[in-house]
């Protein structure tokens, strides 16, 4: 649905995407994250038709950007950051007028506006004055002039921005619902939105692409991954240690204040000689978990903001 190949962008002598390639197919959400000033909403900015490319191709379903622009941009919906809206219009003719740009006019157009105002919860706000909106409110009207012609693909930049908590659970909720017959590319800082939303992962930093995986994969890459974090009522820490040290399963043990982390050998075998150390000695497990992995902890260490 979109293919991006070699894509390249220079502002005088910045290079604020570099040579970066990635694909993103039908019913997939494709989380494109990085910290700010990573290049991400250049490459959305790009992959929309709104700037030039300096080198390299972008195609919708097809349809070169370069040289069939109005029929990859006709393809896509695209919310911009910080909702760039007419101020002085209200929220319905604003909403028409978006439509009319895409070619829907009459009582389609009305149909248009009516099914992304339920969409977007603006039915309350429709005869209201666009510059005495909340910033949700402006953030959801912005949302939906990129969903007035139903697009087959949908370009994101930090689409929860703005919104409260509320809010950003159910615009996650539309953006998986959505996905189901379209193509979505989300640009986000926000790791916790790239794990409730996305079902794959590319990570760019300076310009650079430093991982495409989905978020599980990435969370899989964090130190402490796959390790067993545990610990007892009723047992002494030392003893608890030396214990530990000697089952079947376990690598490694490490003492975290008074919880034990295991490197295991095989994970099973470890859960299964921890819970009969805990029964022979008489010793309460008060809690036993398996650490995935964090995704902020990924994050740092590949973008390198550790810092």
């Amino acid at each position: 649905m979109i293919e991006v190949k070699h894509l390249t962008r220079r502002f005088g002598s910045k290079v604020a995407v570099d040579d970066i390639s990635f694909s993103a197919a039908k019913g997939q959400v494709l989380g494109f994250l990085g910290p700010n000033g990573a290049g991400k909403t250049t490459t959305m900015r790009v992959i929309t038709g709104c700037v030039e490319a300096s080198a390299g191709t972008v195609s919708v379903m097809g349809f070169d950007l370069g040289s069939q622009a109005r029929q990859a941009k006709s393809l896509t919906g695209y919310l911009p950051e910080n909702s760039p809206l007419y101020r002085d219009m209200r929220v319905r003719p604003f909403l028409r007028f978006a439509a009319a740009l895409r070619g829907i006019s009459g009582k389609a157009a009305e149909t248009a506006i009516d099914r992304v105002a339920e969409l977007c919860s603006l039915a309350d706000v429709l005869g209201q004055s666009l510059d005495t909106l909340s910033k949700g409110y402006a953030r959801r009207v912005c949302l939906a002039q990129a969903l007035v012609h139903d697009p087959p693909v949908l370009v994101l930049d930090e689409p929860t921005d703005g919104l409260d908590p509320n809010q950003k659970r159910l615009a996650r909720r539309l953006i998986r619902d959505m996905a189901a017959d379209k193509t979505i590319i989300l640009s986000t800082h926000i790791l916790e939105e790239v794990e409730a939303c996305c079902d794959r992962a590319v990570v760019i930093a300076g310009g650079k692409i430093v991982a495409d995986q989905t978020p599980a994969e990435l969370k899989a890459r964090a130190k402490n991954a796959g390790t067993i974090v545990l610990s007892f009522a009723g047992a002494d820490l030392d003893d608890a240690l030396l214990a530990l040290r000697l089952l079947p399963g376990v690598h490694t043990v490490s003492h975290e204040g008074i919880s034990f982390r295991i490197v295991p050998d095989d994970v099973a075998t470890a859960t299964s000689s921890v819970a009969a150390l805990a029964t022979n000695n008489g010793w309460k497990l008060a809690a036993l978990t398996l650490d995935e992995g964090r995704l902020d902890d990924v994050f740092r260490d590949i973008t390198g903001e550790d810092a």
